[in-house]
């Protein structure tokens, strides 16, 4: 490489800049750490995405089961409501204090 006379400088800034562009360009072949990063990362996502699929499933069966539960309690006190009104009305006896 030529020195430029003017400024020396400019030696040095375009040693740097090849060096950058060495620095830029990546080998054919993936690294072996690179290839298993890559499956680790892709193990992680396939479990993240079955795990939120079996949250999801344990939540729907969850709310079906609040759902039944809240039916039956709603069909019982429906119920015992039915069951007040067809009962007659006793009245209380009184008694009197005596002293």
């Amino acid at each position: 490489m030529a020195v430029c006379p003017r400024d020396p400088g400019i030696e040095r800034a375009l040693l740097v800049a090849e060096v950058d562009k060495m620095a830029g360009k990546k080998s054919a072949e993936p690294s072996p750490g690179s290839i298993a990063r890559a499956d680790r990362q892709r193990l992680a996502a396939e479990e993240g995405a079955r795990a939120m699929a079996d949250v999801e499933r344990k939540a729907i069966a969850v709310r079906k089961n609040m759902e039944r539960l809240r039916a039956l309690r709603e069909a019982r006190e429906a119920q015992e409501v039915r069951t007040r009104v067809a009962l007659p009305v006793t009245a209380k006896n009184k008694r009197k204090h005596l002293r």
